[in-house]
């Protein structure tokens, strides 16, 4: 997967809401959800909304954006997705957080 500059080849490199994200576009929604579900940062929980609102399940995604401290999104899935990673990878290498 490429985004920009940003060239992704395995999951288990990222911080834990982008191997959520990564999954989520490979289309596993089970194994985008199951660790993140677990996890109380406002990043998780921004994934964590984007993930039960691409379910239908908007109830539990307002409340999950409530928690990331977000106004729920209001654009297309595939578009927040980007903006998501984009936003996460931006904290990766700024912060260099990735997995060694």
């Amino acid at each position: 997967m490429v985004i920009g500059h940003w060239s992704l080849v395995t999951a288990r490199d990222l911080p834990l809401p982008l191997q959520a994200l990564w999954y989520a576009k490979q289309g596993d929604w089970e194994r985008a959800h199951v660790p993140i579900q677990d996890e109380a940062d406002a990043d998780s929980a921004w994934v964590h909304a984007h993930l039960h609102r691409q379910e239908g399940d908007l109830s539990n995604a307002r409340y999950w954006y409530k928690r990331s401290g977000r106004s729920p999104a209001h654009i297309d899935l595939d578009r927040e997705w980007e903006e998501i990673t984009k936003s996460l990878l931006t904290k990766v290498a700024n912060d260099g957080l990735l997995n060694q």
